[in-house]
Order: C-alpha cells, then sequence, then structure tokens
C-alpha cells in the first residue's frame, strides 16, 4: 500500500508477553523453572493451553504466535509498528523476588523479527525481571536486531529519551516510554542519573507532567509526530483515573503529543479523542500464555484488538482508526468471529461514551472508531 506524504498509518497493540508457555514452544526455549508460588515450571502453561483449546505441536516457527496477525499487518501496511514488549530478553538466572518473573531466551528474538516490530516500548513491570544483567541482555538482544527500544537505559538520560523513527520525506515519529507505579513497576527499577533501569512515573501530579514535558519539548522538532507510550493502571476494570486523564490531556495540550499509547489492563479499556489526538486507556493484552486459566471471564481477555491508527502530518490529528478483533487459540493470534467481534464493538462504545467515542462493526468485522 502506498501512502500519500501527508500522512502516517502506526500500528500499536496492547503488552505482548513472549515468555513462560509463548518461550516454550519456540526453537530456543528457556530453562523451564519459575518462581512462581503456584506454578513451578513453564510448560505448565503450554498444558493448560492445550486442555483448553488442543494440541500444540513443538517446536513452532518464529512467526507461528502471531497467526493470522501477519496477513493484517500486509493488509494495512502500517508505516511504524510499536508494542509494549513486557518480559526481559536473557538468559539470566538472577530471578528478582516478586513472584512472576518473565523471560525470553536471546535466540528466540526472530519471533519479533517476524512481526517486523519497529520499536518495543520497555517501561514496565516485567522487564527486569531477571535483573540489571537481563535488562542489559535485552537491549542487546533488541539493538542487535536493529529494532528500537524506549523507556529503559544504561541511565536516566537513555531511559527518558525517545525512540526516533525516520520516515523519509513526511516526519519522524518519537516515541517515549514511561511505566507508572500504578501497574505495579517497583520504584527501585527506576534509572538514576549514573545507574540502569527504565523511565519511571512516582506519580502523575503536576510534577511529572512538568518533567515529561520538558522532556518531550526538548526532543520534538517542528513536524514530529510524538506517542507517549505508558503501562499504568490495573489489570481489570473499566475504571479510569481523574488522574489519568489529566496527565494525559496536559500532555496533548502542552506538550504537543499526538498519541498516548496506554497499556497494563488485560483487556480493551475505552479509548478518548481529545483535541484531535487518541489516547487509549488500555489496549489489552495482545500476545500472552494466559490459555486456560480461569477467571474475570466477563471480561473476555482472550479477546484482543490489532490499533491500526492513520495520522495527518504534520499536524498530527487523528484521520481515521481500525481496529482487528484477534482471539488467541493454542498460543497463536486468529481472527476472532463475528459475534466476538460484535461484544468487542459494544463493550468499547459502552465504556467510551462518557468520552463521545463508539465503535461499529465494519467490513470483514474490523472496527472503526468514530468520535464527536
Amino acid at each position: 500500500m502506498k501512502h500519500a506524504p501527508h500522512v502516517i498509518d502506526v500500528f500499536l497493540c496492547g503488552d505482548v508477553m513472549t515468555a513462560r508457555g509463548i518461550d516454550q514452544i519456540l526453537p530456543c526455549p528457556s530453562e523451564p523453572w519459575l518462581c512462581e508460588p503456584y506454578m513451578h515450571d513453564a510448560r505448565e502453561y503450554i498444558k493448560l493451553a492445550e486442555r483448553a483449546n488442543g494440541p500444540i505441536a513443538r517446536p513452532v516457527d518464529f512467526g507461528y504466535v502471531w497467526g493470522d496477525a501477519l496477513e493484517q499487518w500486509a493488509k494495512h501496511a502500517p508505516d511504524v509498528r510499536i508494542v509494549n514488549l513486557e518480559t526481559s530478553i536473557t538468559t539470566s538466572n538472577d530471578a528478582c523476588p516478586k513472584g512472576i518473573n518473565y523471560r525470553m531466551h536471546p535466540n528466540n528474538v526472530p519471533c519479533l523479527l517476524a512481526a517486523n516490530i519497529d520499536c518495543c516500548a520497555l517501561a514496565n513491570n516485567h522487564v527486569i525481571d531477571w535483573g540489571l544483567v537481563g535488562l542489559a541482555d535485552t537491549l542487546a538482544s533488541l539493538h542487535d536486531a536493529r529494532i528500537a527500544t524506549a523507556g529503559a537505559g544504561r541511565n536516566r538520560d537513555e531511559a527518558e529519551s525517545p525512540a526516533i523513527l525516520e520516515l523519509p520525506g513526511r516526519c519522524r515519529v518519537l516515541i517515549f516510554s514511561y511505566g507508572s507505579v500504578t501497574s505495579g513497576v517497583p520504584l527501585d527499577w527506576e534509572a538514576g542519573a549514573e545507574s540502569p533501569g527504565i523511565a519511571v512515573l512516582e506519580n502523575l501530579g503536576q510534577d511529572t507532567i512538568e518533567r515529561v514535558k520538558t522532556r518531550i519539548l526538548a526532543a520534538k522538532r517542528p513536524g514530529d509526530i510524538v506517542i507517549v507510550s505508558i503501562h499504568w493502571g490495573d489489570n481489570w476494570g473499566y475504571d479510569i483515573s481523574r488522574r489519568e486523564m489529566t496527565f494525559a490531556h496536559a500532555l496533548v495540550d502542552e506538550a504537543g503529543v499526538d498519541v498516548i499509547h496506554g497499556h497494563s489492563s488485560h483487556h480493551p479499556k475505552p479509548i478518548e479523542v481529545h483535541s484531535g489526538r487518541p489516547i487509549f486507556y488500555g489496549c489489552g493484552d495482545f500476545l500472552n500464555d494466559y490459555e486456560g486459566i480461569h477467571g474475570h471471564e466477563e471480561y473476555r481477555s482472550d479477546l484482543t484488538l490489532m490499533y491500526f491508527v492513520r495520522i495527518e502530518v504534520p499536524t498530527g490529528k487523528l484521520i481515521a482508526m481500525t481496529m482487528v478483533p484477534l482471539c488467541m487459540r493454542r498460543f497463536r493470534l486468529e481472527r476472532a468471529t463475528r459475534s466476538d467481534a460484535r461484544w468487542l464493538a459494544e463493550a468499547s462504545s459502552r465504556e467510551g461514551s462518557r468520552f463521545g467515542t463508539r465503535v461499529v462493526l465494519g467490513k470483514e468485522d474490523t472496527l472503526v472508531l468514530e468520535w464527536r
């Protein structure tokens, strides 16, 4: 698909967790032992998925887990593909004592390459699950694969600096990544002036707004498109705090941010369009090994969305948004049924009504965002 010079198409999604069960079915699995209170072997997550939906022949090829998403990426041809990578990429055995620790073997990075990921946001509550050695390995693995990163680094300046993706003849896309303590990010993971870590938001108050705003305005040039990726909020429920809304609005109004890419919730939350800019309060999980785990069924966390966002250049205003509903089966993304697509549209419209947005069922069971 050839795009006009005055628009760009951006792909966004929620959390990508290529760890534990998924890592175990890939060609180069990590050691399977876990530190979890109820599960001690990552292969047990494969058994849960198989019990729910049938056998998984393994090892799978590196593109297997993306399933039908590969066809959709080819069809929509986004200029930029951005994910929140919620796992470390390491062979480190230095597990942080936090109960849940995600890692993927470095030799499984071709899994990310199979999806042509351009940038991984890393400021989240799992990227340092295997210590600072694990963080260094993660950054090295991604950079060796020529995948840009944001939100983590050898010091505060690196962690808070944007990934910059050049789209010749159109614009630069700047991606900042921050992790809020409200999503379970440990405060002591914050990068220091001379120490490694991630970009942490201790709170969403005015001082934090000013700090993030200063960083953005220092990097932004006329014509740039700015995306701020934020790991924040609870895993379940549709509540959105007043502080989250105030924070997002301030970044749009005062720092010129064009997209707020929020994630952490295990299911999609409503979308707001503020001053012509989309605010995702929670994109839902995109890829995980939760298949077969019971609980919170009312949120349909087995369903997920691919978000294709068309943005006007250089104004940064939202032109259109199409969403493709998918479902996880045997650790592989498949197109959702029409009834599941309708369920997502109805839930998104119900929750988005407070923001003046609704989602309608479009062609080929895609979803289309409407706003006022």
